[in-house]
């Protein structure tokens, strides 16, 4: 067994870089047409926007006290752990495998599949086609032992920046030109507060992945201070990029343009430069949707491995074969998310029903944590807080209100995405009642990498 521990080697604009390059995805080239097939008008839109923005800020403001407070690589598994105890740890980790981590490759893969469609067409399950071809390939490389190189998630975010720019840049040159604005005519659910939840889900899923810098928490150098740092500065910048861009996307399509594009950047590149600038630009995105569904199928099954260790009722996920890879938990997840691409292609609702699928479990847990820092005040008063959330109760209070009523509307205002996840969630608790009959420890594998 390995002694090391982790040691604070991330400077403060690593920690910035791996906040935005989680961040800034695939979400930005598709999830707008959902927000603006929610909404009715460009303001409405940009105010969502902006809403996810500061939201998020104050979120971020709640995790930079437990992260600085508590610092571990198990990021919210350890806070829930400590503020609820194992049992709450057990359903997280299981949440992690079977919905959010399993469920966010089916997304990327949706995303893939729509982008793939447009530059090599299948018809009409063309995107549902790729999206398969891509969890299995992808997954089939991972089996194989391929290690990821080191310099993954920079390239991932300097591919989203370039992505990003083009776009920006490109749709600034071709705003107001009336050739180019599409304007097929679409129903859109108006502004009440349905459309708003449902436009709500959609916008903060894709500031979505802020709060796994509490996974980095004890390897930032100087982190008491640089973890509050790198969230505010992260998510100042994401909101300008996700504004800017959503701005073009707005000018260029209108927002009925924007609700019945499939692949929104494309669509904008391909109206300021032509085929060729629809062409590239659905090539880098789905470059780098891949990319990124390769790391999240890499960290995954590495997180299916843990919970095998932790837990015996999921010993068999803890092999680790010669070749270097946790074989088991990638054939898992990759069976789950295959699972999951079959669900979204029978509901004819491919991404929608990953988002519906989702989100449940997304906020309950974003809910719990939140609530998490008034626990663990109130059960370690005397614990050395580094940072203190400001305002305090009345901020982390907003957090989890904005919460529940997220909680509220993936549950109220989705499909049956969110029923089949909930249910999933559900599966969870007997088996906790099992886990809990097994002798505790088991015995890791002999290819164990520790």
């Amino acid at each position: 067994m390995g002694s090391g521990h982790p040691k604070p080697i991330l400077s403060l604009v690593n920690a910035i870089a791996i906040i935005v390059g989680t961040v800034v995805g695939a979400g930005i080239f598709r999830l707008p047409s959902l927000v603006a097939g929610a909404l009715e008008s460009e303001a409405l839109i940009l105010a969502a926007w902006l809403a996810g923005g500061i939201i998020s800020l104050i979120g971020a403001l709640c995790f930079a006290e437990l992260a600085t407070s508590h610092p571990h690589t198990g990021g919210e598994y350890h806070f829930l752990n400590r503020a609820y105890g194992r049992n709450c740890g057990f359903i997280f980790a299981w949440a992690r495998m079977s919905v959010l981590q399993t469920g966010s490759i089916a997304l990327l893969a949706f995303v893939a599949g729509d982008y793939a469609n447009q530059i090599l067409p299948l018809g009409g399950q063309g995107a549902v086609l790729y999206a398969a071809l891509a969890v299995i390939g992808l997954t089939g490389l991972n089996v194989l032992g391929l290690r990821q190189a080191m310099s993954t998630q920079t390239l991932l975010f300097a591919a989203t920046l370039v992505g990003l720019f083009c776009v920006i840049a490109g749709g600034l040159t071709v705003i107001g030109q009336a050739e180019n604005v599409m304007p097929p005519e679409i129903p859109t659910a108006g502004a009440g507060s349905a459309a708003w939840g449902m436009a709500m889900i959609f916008v903060l899923l894709t500031y979505g992945g802020w709060n796994e810098a509490a996974y980095i928490s004890a390897e930032v150098k100087n982190g008491r201070r640089n973890m509050v740092v790198a969230l505010v500065a992260s998510i100042v910048l994401i909101t300008l990029l996700y504004l800017a861009v959503n701005f073009v996307y707005l000018r260029v399509l209108t927002p009925e343009g924007v609700a019945a594009s499939s692949a929104v950047a494309h669509d904008v590149m391909q109206a300021a430069f032509g085929n060729a600038g629809g062409t590239f630009i659905a090539v880098l995105v789905l470059v780098m949707v891949l990319a990124s569904m390769n790391v999240t199928i890499f960290t995954g099954a590495r997180t299916n491995f843990a919970l095998g260790r932790d837990f015996p009722l999921f010993g068999f996920l803890s092999n680790w074969s010669d070749r270097g890879a946790p074989v088991q938990a990638l054939l898992l997840q990759g069976g789950i998310a295959l699972a999951l691409v079959l669900l979204g292609a029978l509901s004819r609702r491919g991404i929608e029903t990953m988002v519906d699928y989702l989100s449940p479990v997304f906020w309950l847990f974003f809910l719990l944590t939140g609530l998490s820092v008034f626990v663990l005040r109130l059960r370690e008063p005397a614990r050395e807080r580094p940072f203190r959330v400001p305002l305090y109760p009345l901020t982390p209070a907003l957090f989890c209100l904005v919460c529940a009523y997220m909680l509220y509307s993936s549950v109220s205002y989705t499909g049956i995405g969110a029923l089949a996840g909930v249910a999933v969630l559900a599966l969870g608790l007997p088996l906790l009642l099992l886990s809990r009959r097994m002798p505790a420890g088991a015995a890791p594998s002999s290819h164990s990498p520790e």
